[in-house]
């Protein structure tokens, strides 16, 4: 009766590299390079929470004429961009998307692991107004049950991608044409990654649901950037 979109990502050439932390608790441990550029889930950004945030990133999507997780290859990128923090896709999970960006030198950049949003469902035109209690538990339903999920930046992983879990605070509108007005409720795991310095870097994310019991409960996505800071540039 409801909708729930889904956005996430696994590579295969990463299974290895997952095998190797999933078998190596120790390195959970020790903080990597990569952990270092991340903000704290109860972090803010000139004033915004991380939560609030995600709710922003799927009005974005969604008031884009092509919704920005269908791009094959970055021509979306620097669509609709405003603000402190410059935000990244993943893809629908019908495609392994390889995506090259020029960002602007200090923002913060935005990019979900694996999410998923709910909205209210309409039955012959008409919005059901269901609480929003009930649209967070349905958002909730699959990151319950993680399968996997890893992040690398620059080549190095994130530890503890499970940390990074994030929800909307309570409900929020959606202002597309096709959902004027919908409410919605999104929870997922995220990355909110600090500027990074001028040049050229790399983000490649990875994560699958494990659950039996619901439509998306066995996504699985996977997405690549390569991402100019501070405009483009050819450096290897």
């Amino acid at each position: 009766m409801h909708r729930i979109y889904a956005m996430n990502v696994v590579r295969r050439a990463m299974s290895l590299v997952l095998g190797m932390l999933l078998a190596t608790p120790a390195l959970a441990a020790s903080p990597t390079a990569a952990d270092r550029m991340l903000l704290e889930p109860d972090a803010k950004v000139e004033g915004e929470s991380f939560g609030a945030l995600t709710a922003r990133w799927w009005q974005w999507a969604e008031r884009m004429p092509i919704a920005p997780y269908y791009d094959p290859d970055g021509r979306l990128c620097e669509e609709e961009q405003a603000g402190p923090v410059w935000f990244l896709a993943g893809t629908d999970g019908t495609f392994n998307a390889k995506r090259e960006c020029v960002v602007p030198a200090g923002r913060h950049i935005l990019v979900p692991v694996i999410n998923m949003r709910t909205t209210n469902p309409r039955r012959h035109g008409t919005v059901l107004p269901l609480p929003c209690a009930v649209l967070q538990e349905s958002a909730a339903v699959n990151n319950e049950r993680l399968g996997s999920a890893i992040a690398l930046i620059d080549g190095v992983p994130v530890t503890g991608v499970t940390r990074y879990r994030v929800r909307s605070e309570g409900c929020f509108s959606m202002q597309s044409d096709a959902e004027d007005g919908v409410l919605a409720a999104s929870d997922g795991y995220w990355l909110l990654i600090k500027p990074l310095p001028a040049g050229r870097h790399t983000l490649a994310i990875g994560a699958n649901y494990a659950n039996d019991e619901d439509e998306y409960g066995h996504f699985v996505q996977n997405f690549e950037y390569v991402l100019h800071v501070g405009g483009r540039t050819d450096d290897l």
